[in-house]
């Protein structure tokens, strides 16, 4: 039986501009933490090898700091790793590739090949059909050359390739980079091992996406593992097995606000999330001054306890109810000038500018009104 990892897409030196500073600062180092994980992995379940099919790196300018700190995050696994050039890190003349070379931090049980071609694993009886691209953008479908490819008689033979099966995918991506659909069929693979979709996915029950080991975006296509492969012998259907390894969960909230009960219900969600959540929140729909001061609360809570929050409330339109114009004096000169933001909040150029003047106003009759308030 041959038993090897499967997994793709570690984004190596990826960037979290829209995040705080050191929020993006946990998520890029979580990218190393995981590369990590997967070596353990590897060797607690004495798997023959480890396939990584291609975005290693997320760009080719990352630094000879992020090179070195990737191969040493791999030394928990000694045994063969094949790894292949995707099209962030392609294998170009001068590539992250060709400096990681120079700087002579590729161990020897870590075999990149930079064409087409073959790696032969004897000890393992894996003979695995390498395609790196080699420029950032193809329309040949590189894993064409499996099906003249010739292995060692009995081996077991699995594609490694990076890009896109064509019309496979569930959302509509780039047309870059085709691979057949029937490939593993065409060049008589037992395993066709894909990078590019950072969801896990089978095409078939020989070809998988594993996906991207630590979520990367708020997209809920199946994130956060690798896969664990197992055939007996060539022509023998793999037993795939997927493995959590991610460490944060990302997900993104759409929520409508019409009554007091929906904000406090959305508090309460918050209230649940927890140090590995990261959240993108857009709340939209009408409130109270009372509702959105405690939605603000709500939020800033929230935004203490989870890794990441990226909170959008631009679309709450701030409404006072009777109690609101009340302390108003909404027969006056105040009251007037609420009435006016009132409205201008439908505007959509100046919604947030006098949804923010209507609030400012709100609460400062309301302090200004109260004996004792806070100056």
């Amino acid at each position: 039986m041959t038993h090897f990892l499967h997994t793709a897409d570690w984004q190596i030196g990826r960037q979290y501009g829209q995040f705080e500073t050191d929020d993006a600062a946990m998520l890029a180092e979580a990218r190393f933490e995981v590369v990590a994980r997967i070596a353990t992995l590897a060797a607690e379940r004495r798997v023959d090898a480890v396939l990584v099919a291609g975005d290693v790196f997320d760009t080719q300018a990352v630094s000879d700091r992020s090179i070195r700190r990737l191969f040493a995050a791999m030394a928990g696994y000694t045994g063969p790793w094949v790894m292949i050039a995707g099209n962030h890190d392609a294998a170009l003349a001068d590539s992250v590739w060709s400096r990681a070379m120079q700087l002579g931090c590729i161990p020897a049980n870590v075999h990149v090949p930079l064409t087409t071609g073959v790696v032969d694993l004897p000890d393992a009886n894996l003979a695995v059909l390498a395609a790196p691209l080699t420029q950032r953008h193809t329309y040949d479908d590189v894993t064409q050359a499996f099906d003249t490819l010739e292995t060692p008689p009995g081996r077991i033979r699995v594609g490694l390739a990076h890009g896109s099966v064509a019309g496979r995918l569930p959302d509509t991506i780039d047309a870059t980079n085709p691979i057949a659909p029937d490939r593993a069929d065409r060049a008589s693979l037992d395993y066709l091992a894909l990078g590019d979709w950072h969801g896990c996915l089978s095409i078939d029950t020989r070809t998988w996406y594993a996906g991207t080991p630590e979520q990367d975006r708020f997209r809920g296509n199946e994130p956060g593992y690798v896969l664990d492969v197992r055939i007996d012998a060539p022509g023998a259907a793999p037993v795939v097995e997927r493995i959590a390894t991610g460490k944060y969960r990302w997900s993104a909230w759409t929520e409508t606000l019409s009554l007091p009960t929906d904000a406090q219900a959305l508090a309460e969600r918050m209230a649940a999330l927890r140090s590995d959540d990261v959240l993108r929140l857009d709340v939209q729909g009408h409130v109270n001054l009372e509702t959105w001061d405690a939605l603000q609360k709500a939020v800033a809570e929230a935004a203490a306890q989870v890794r990441a929050l990226l909170p959008d409330l631009s679309g709450v339109r701030l409404e006072p109810d009777e109690a609101d114009l009340a302390e108003l004096r909404a027969s006056g000169y105040v009251g007037e000038v609420a009435a006016q933001l009132q409205a201008l909040q439908a505007d959509e150029d100046q919604s947030a500018v006098a949804s923010e003047a209507l609030r400012l106003l709100l609460r400062f009759q309301r302090e200004t009104a109260t004996p004792g308030a806070a100056k």
